[in-house]
């Protein structure tokens, strides 16, 4: 069954109107911008489960308002990164948040910052969780900052 809201319009596929397509090709060409490879793995999961799942993480998420003007791609990675730590229970997300931010030329340095600010808002276990994700993305990526 499908319902159009707008100019959205929610079904079993990705038909719909020429914005659809747009921000669509805007939202994919974003995220695999910032996620790189990993942009096709989150969809390519979400394909046999929930595939409008990863349509809405595309149009909205990325092709709507990762794209929107106001800040860079470093600052909306750092924003990501710090409200996924300060949340906690996000470990795969923030990974992919944190390859993503080393994509968009962040130093490790700038993000463990942003992680240990977490720990005066949101606490130190969260922080410390966060962190062990970091690191692990660190090391998968040879850019441990303190070697």
């Amino acid at each position: 069954m499908t319902e159009t809201a707008g100019t959205h319009t929610v079904g079993d596929d990705f038909g719909g109107t020429v914005g659809d397509e747009e921000r669509h090709k805007r939202g994919m060409d974003r995220m695999r911008q910032v996620l790189g490879p990993h942009a096709d793995t989150v969809l390519g999961d979400l394909a046999e489960v929930a595939p409008e799942l990863g349509r809405f993480i595309v149009e909205f998420a990325y092709g709507e308002v990762h794209s929107s003007p106001g800040l860079d791609h470093r600052q909306r990675s750092l924003v990501a990164i710090s409200v996924l730590s300060g949340i906690g229970g996000c470990d795969p997300a923030l990974g992919l948040h944190v390859h993503g931010a080393l994509n968009v030329g962040l130093d490790p340095s700038e993000i463990v910052e942003a992680v240990m600010q977490c720990a005066v808002y949101a606490g130190f276990p969260r922080a410390l969780c966060a962190m062990a994700v970091v690191r692990k993305v660190f090391e998968e990526r040879g850019v441990l900052p303190r070697e």
